[in-house]
């Protein structure tokens, strides 16, 4: 296997993160080697030239039958169809932008080269897009009517303040719209346990009965906790709390430049403390355990070491991963980004400041993703001088944090040799990692859009396993596919255990199931669950006392 071909999309943020996100978007050597290819197919290349031509001469006389697509929301206003200038202005761009992704499918280039062009191609032509242009927006001339050019005044302070500091991308939530403890993350408990590496949040139980084994839920280490405690009714937590499970939740502390040297085995170790002490307080034989993105990693590679040790059945009743990816073989477009020299420039950078910086990390995710999270509020907060509209997912995406130094290392690391598929070549606490030697059962959700960890790749990973494990794709991104409640009627998803199939063909084979994922994994979760019990009278025990009030303050650090 090509080494290079090995990235993890998570991994290539991670390096970019460091590098920044202008590193992605240069093409670069992959630039010189398309225009290489192209100046080898003359024939082909005057073919296009010929096409666009001609389409543009049908555009300028008025017979262009090209047009946006229904849902795409940057024509929505009625002024781009028409408007006879502002109509052709569009299917100019339309057509000139479909020559360009052709030209690029024309060319004959590795996966690696192919992905990081798209990728750079598909940021060119939504930067280009006419309802970017202040001089041709229809809502932004409506803005300046209607406010007197007030729009104006308000759209170069909102620019001056976002390029002041980073992330350099518009603001996509008001900085005041949500506050931490008061609007997200409200569902009661409390701190049982602080070490300095972390919080351990115990949930009061709001059941007369709970189930005898409690669920440990392991953050992502590259964002904070509350993704699976937003506002209440979209809180995975409440949910679960409320359907009788009993849930500790670990709250990362935000590192710095002094904790740089904390590692893979330093956050096992942690999330090892951090099951110990839930089965203290609970008096339970064993519990579950939930990991988020990058805290699935960490919680996968703890499997593998209490499996090593012969302690994993007795001490774990079965695992769930949510938008994890621990096969990184050509893992999506984000992937093809990180090759040796990018994590090698990575990894130096975040040595040499001590940490990972999360508010650059963020640039870069938005810049995966330029028309929804760049370019729509490039027209709402510039062109029309407007405030972005409260979303709950936004502000916990702003709310970013840090990552240690070595843990950043330690990640690029698995990614290069995709270590976690092949027995042995990774380690954690000194264990060699087998992830196939983990029987217990195992829940993996991956969602179908999810940009950062692709499902393909997160349904290879949940093969990984050696037991029975059953595999969700949810609707919706990296986020939403988590925070998915009953409520949400657009939801659906697709379950089932026979993962024997490639990825593509269980997608096509698999019935879709109308609904959250949340009741199938309530059902799971409490068949692994034990017996119920009545609901503890307080919180804490084994010698652990309430110390602060949910959701702690390791959260508020910034």
């Amino acid at each position: 296997m090509d080494p290079t071909s090995t990235a993890a999309p998570l991994d290539m943020l991670l390096a970019d993160g460091a590098l920044g996100p202008l590193h992605s978007l240069l093409p670069g050597g992959p630039g010189l080697r398309l225009a290489t290819d192209l100046a080898r197919r003359p024939g082909t290349v005057a073919r296009r030239a010929r096409d666009l031509t001609g389409e543009l001469g049908q555009v300028l006389l008025g017979r262009s039958t090209a047009s946006p697509d229904a849902r795409d929301r940057r024509f929505a206003d009625e002024a781009w169809r028409h408007n006879p200038v502002l109509r052709r202005v569009v299917q100019s761009y339309l057509v000139a932008a479909d020559t360009a992704r052709a030209l690029l499918s024309d060319a004959e280039l590795d996966w690696r080269d192919r992905n990081r062009l798209e990728l750079a191609v598909d940021n060119l032509v939504a930067a280009l897009a006419p309802s970017n242009n202040p001089l041709i927006s229809p809502v932004a001339w409506k803005a300046l009517i209607d406010s007197g050019g007030g729009n104006v005044v308000r759209g170069v302070r909102n620019l001056v303040t976002d390029l002041a500091g980073a992330p350099r991308v518009p603001t996509m939530v008001p900085a005041d719209a949500f506050q931490v403890g008061l609007d997200l993350a409200v569902t009661p408990g409390a701190v049982v346990l602080r070490t300095e590496m972390f919080e351990l949040i115990q949930y009061t139980p709001q059941t007369p009965v709970v189930r005898s084994r409690p669920l440990l839920v392991v953050p992502p280490v590259i964002n904070k906790f509350y993704v699976a405690d937003l506002a209440p009714g979209r809180s995975l937590v409440e949910y679960l709390v409320q359907g009788g499970q009993q849930v500790f939740m670990i709250s990362w502390r935000n590192p710095d430049a002094r904790h740089r040297d904390r590692g893979i085995d330093d956050y096992g170790q942690a999330i090892i403390e951090a099951l110990d002490a839930t089965l203290a307080v609970t008096g339970a034989d064993a519990a579950g355990v939930l990991g988020f993105c990058s805290g699935g990693t960490l919680q996968s590679m703890v499997l593998a070491a209490l499996q090593r040790d012969g302690r994993l059945a007795e001490r774990v009743a079965g695992f769930a991963l949510a938008v994890c990816v621990l096969d990184q073989h050509r893992a999506g477009v984000a992937g093809a980004l990180l090759d040796e020299d990018t994590a090698t420039a990575a990894a130096a950078a975040s040595r040499a400041r001590g940490y990972l910086d999360g508010r650059t990390l963020a640039e870069v995710f938005a810049w995966l993703r330029p028309d929804d999270l760049v370019w729509s509020y490039w027209v709402n907060n510039y062109l029309q001088g407007r405030d972005p509209a409260p979303f709950d997912i936004l502000a916990w995406n702003a709310d970013t944090t840090r990552m240690t130094a070595r843990l950043h290392h330690d990640f690029l690391g698995l990614a290069q040799s995709n270590a976690l598929t092949k027995p042995g070549e990774a380690s954690m606490l000194g264990r060699a990692v087998d992830l196939s030697s983990i029987t217990v059962d195992g829940y993996v959700v991956a969602g179908v859009a999810d940009h950062i960890s692709p499902w393909e790749s997160c349904y290879r990973s949940a093969a990984l396993f050696g037991g029975t494990t059953r595999f969700v794709l949810s609707t919706s991104g990296h986020i939403a596919a988590i925070v998915n409640p009953p409520s949400n009627r657009k939801a659906t998803h697709q379950v089932s255990e026979d993962l024997g199939a490639e990825a593509g063909q269980w997608q096509r084979t698999t019935p879709m199931v109308q609904g959250s994922w949340w009741p199938d994994f309530l059902h799971w979760l409490g068949e692994r669950s034990g017996p119920e019990r009545d609901a503890p009278a307080g919180l804490g025990g084994a010698g652990l006392v309430p110390l602060d009030a949910a959701p702690g303050t390791y959260v508020l650090d910034r």
